[in-house]
């Protein structure tokens, strides 16, 4: 039996939770069922300082977007009405894929495709401007923060290698995460591939603070 937390890492767990979100009707709901930690509106700001107000990535620059882990967020949606027309939005779950691809298939600027992160073989090399993840690289996370399992690691590493992989030189890659930015610079800072910026995003009502981490490739 596998810890609840390390479920969350296997694409059947994803396939059975969207397929169960349906109305009393027995048709499937327009409502997002997982939008993790924050949503767009509670990250505007940071979109604003390095999406939208930063040369090459503004939506007059056309730069393309990759979402990885999309599930059915409504974030690319948001950014389309802002005037982003080149989305590419990745799963691994084949049943949320088939639910936005129809939920959205009069949107000719977001694209959905099924693929795992960590093996991206459909995306060329350094075709990306933006990358973006809002729950992924946390999904992959279980056990103790002091010393992550070997599979953890594993995982990680063999994301954030596919990440790089796809930016291009000068792109970026956004991570909005809960999680402790101590715990996370071990993971996130190996082999120096990476540039590390983070920010503090704020609470709301007394809710605990999240962080945007704004990770660039390094010029090493």
């Amino acid at each position: 039996m596998k810890e609840d937390d390390e479920v969350l890492s296997h694409p059947e767990f994803w396939d059975e939770r969207y397929a169960q979100k349906k109305n009393t009707d027995g048709e499937q709901t327009q409502e997002p069922t997982h939008e993790w930690f924050r949503g767009f509106h509670d990250l505007e700001d940071f979109f604003q300082k390095f999406l939208f107000e930063t040369a090459g990535r503004r939506p007059d620059d056309d730069p393309s977007i990759l979402h990885l882990g999309s599930g059915d967020s409504v974030i690319p949606l948001e950014l389309e009405s802002r005037g982003y027309k080149r989305q590419l939005c990745v799963d691994f779950s084949p049943k949320v894929v088939e639910i936005m691809s129809e939920r959205w298939k009069d949107k000719e600027g977001i694209k959905f495709r099924q693929m795992d992160v960590r093996d991206m073989k459909g995306i060329d090399d350094k075709s990306i401007d933006v990358a973006f993840d809002k729950g992924t690289f946390d999904a992959m996370i279980h056990g103790s923060p002091w010393s992550p399992p070997d599979d953890v690691r594993e995982n990680t590493g063999r994301y954030l290698k596919e990440v790089h992989r796809v930016l291009k030189d000068d792109g970026v890659f956004l991570w909005v995460t809960f999680r402790q930015p101590h715990f996370m610079k071990p993971l996130l800072d190996r082999g120096g591939l990476f540039h590390l910026q983070m920010e503090t995003l704020g609470g709301k009502g007394g809710a605990f603070d999240y962080y945007g981490w704004v990770i660039t490739k390094s010029k090493e």
